[in-house]
């Protein structure tokens, strides 16, 4: 069996500018980057304003194991199947980040006969959107610093700085650092900082949610950066910092458009984590496939208790989507951890939303045919139509039948709806998804918590959407907890933090960090590179 990498290298790629033909895009409105590879500004198709949006189809998953299920490959695998059954079809995936491809993970490009081309360098550096995003959040701490360091005014509190560092890689020795040592104060304000992986950061929650640079420009400006020492909000543009950060973003807000194996179009663009933020490609890349194809797949990251909550309650809302249909990603490995009724209380999450649900059941080559049919039997006792795809070894063929029901799912009357008002308190909210996602019993609320949701209610955020930041190896909040729990159990919140730029309360749960660290064996350790420029160990 060939590895990803050993598919990748060995499949002929098409120009871009015949991917863009397909789904009629001129070479006037893409920006060729090599080959393989463009940028599409959204300016550049005023032409299409008028188009009818396509149907919007969502990916999502069962509780994963620590390697994943397939969802990204499922997501392309399904574009492919309806585009070999003659749909117009495009998928819109997120960004790799580098701290997954280096670490336990490996890439994001989906896998086998179901991958984004060219996978290595989409999976590496691509077209620097991340290291763009990274440079533009680490000039507003070098600015905040810089501000403190010359006193100008509005004054801030060195001790109540909230804007960290970032980095886009898993470093854990960097969750906390001291900045400004030696040198009696000429290398800054001695304090306590902090890095958070690229992927968690608000920069990159920001562009993703936003439709235009110059919305972009705002939201930064409502970044907050810290407090001064009434404890009131000191903001990115009271130091004048959103100029900058959105010049260094100019090209990063332009979506990328690759292709997988099969030719068939990809939007890949953008790329929060779920469990520490939500999830979701870009918003300009998910408006914009529904432009320029009948059909558009996409994914959001995880189970469906973080990335399809997430994608509903935040990016459905702030973008006024309607989902047509959505796929649970089921796997044997991840049903031999977590069992049926985790499959279940996923399907029930997908039903409170009112968008029409299937399963597909993603075929690893270690899988006899036995144990899919009786994993299968089971799901569809949840009633729910369940396929069985082989979307790895047999590309858009390996899923037909999925490709199929997922057609006349969307001509269905989605009664997608919204999980919770917004004029309900944070504290609300948190509870709303907590037992109804989730299925929790109670949410209990650390002290310092329920201080700072209180301190965010008072500024004026109370009415914007929440962002729980969870583990995804479980429905609770411990990762060791396995399945669904028959005895109940408490979300224990721990902390929150108002995201003015992007829009959401962050809530964190358990022990959740949002600068991950690297494994006993990282990837990395498999990765090199030959005389020629060839990539291997790659995955």
């Amino acid at each position: 069996m060939k590895s990803d990498i050993e598919i990748a290298q060995s499949t002929e790629i098409q120009p871009i500018s015949e991917i863009a033909q397909s789904i009629g895009l001129n070479d006037e409105e893409i920006v060729p980057y090599g080959r393989h590879i463009a940028k599409i500004a959204p300016g550049n198709l005023a032409r299409h304003s008028d188009t009818p949006d396509g149907k919007l189809i969502l990916v999502t998953a069962m509780s994963p194991t620590s390697m994943g299920e397939g969802k990204t490959t499922t997501t392309i695998g399904l574009g492919q199947a309806l585009a070999q059954i003659g749909k117009k079809a495009i998928m819109a995936i997120r960004e790799p980040s580098l701290g997954p491809c280096m670490g336990l993970k490996g890439g994001a490009a989906g896998g086998g006969y179901s991958q984004v081309l060219p996978m290595e360098d989409i999976n590496l550096h691509f077209t620097g959107d991340l290291h763009a995003i990274t440079s533009a959040h680490n000039l507003l701490a070098a600015l905040v610093d810089n501000h403190i360091h010359q006193r100008k005014e509005p004054e801030i509190n060195p001790r109540h700085i909230v804007w960290k560092r970032v980095i886009d890689m898993n470093d854990r020795a960097l969750r906390s650092i001291i900045l400004g040592l030696e040198d009696q104060g000429k290398n800054g304000v001695m304090r306590e900082d902090g890095f958070l992986i690229t992927a968690a950061s608000e920069i990159m929650a920001i562009l993703c949610l936003a439709n235009s640079l110059s919305e972009l420009k705002a939201k930064i400006g409502n970044v907050i950066v810290g407090y001064n020492y009434l404890r009131k909000p000191i903001f990115a543009k009271d130091i004048g910092a959103n100029g900058a950060m959105t010049a260094l973003l100019k090209h990063a807000i332009n979506p990328n458009l690759v292709q997988s194996v099969e030719g068939v179009p990809v939007l890949v663009h953008g790329g929060p984590f779920a469990n520490i933020a939500h999830g979701c490609n870009s918003m300009v890349a998910t408006k914009m496939a529904l432009k320029l194809a009948d059909y558009t797949v996409t994914e959001a990251g995880f189970g469906a208790d973080l990335g399809a909550e997430k994608f509903f309650d935040i990016k459905c809302r702030f973008g006024h989507l309607k989902p047509s249909a959505a796929v649970l990603v089921v796997t044997k490995r991840a049903y031999d951890l977590h069992g049926i009724d985790n499959i279940r209380k996923h399907v029930e999450t997908l039903n409170l939303f009112g968008v029409p649900a299937l399963i597909s059941i993603n075929k690893f080559s270690s899988d006899s045919q036995s144990d899919l049919e009786k994993l299968r039997q089971e799901c569809l006792d949840l009633e729910v139509d369940t396929k069985i795809c082989d979307f790895r070894e047999s590309g858009g063929a390996g899923g037909l039948e999925l490709a199929q029901q997922v057609v006349k799912l969307c001509e269905t009357d989605s009664k997608f709806k919204i999980l919770y008002d917004l004029n309900q308190s944070i504290q609300e909210k948190v509870e709303t998804v907590a037992t109804k996602v989730y299925g929790a019993c109670g949410v209990e609320f650390s002290k310092q918590a329920a201080i700072e949701i209180k301190q965010i209610e008072n500024m004026g955020y109370g009415s914007l959407p929440v962002c729980i930041a969870k583990t995804q190896s479980s429905l609770t909040d411990n990762p060791k907890i396995p399945g669904f729990p028959k005895d109940g159990f408490i979300i224990n919140v721990s902390s929150a933090r108002v995201s003015a730029g992007a829009g959401f309360v962050v809530i964190y749960t358990g022990k959740i960090l949002s600068m991950p660290g690297l494994p006993m064996n990282p990837a990395a350790l498999q990765i090199d590179v030959d005389d020629f420029g060839n990539i291997s160990g790659l995955f």
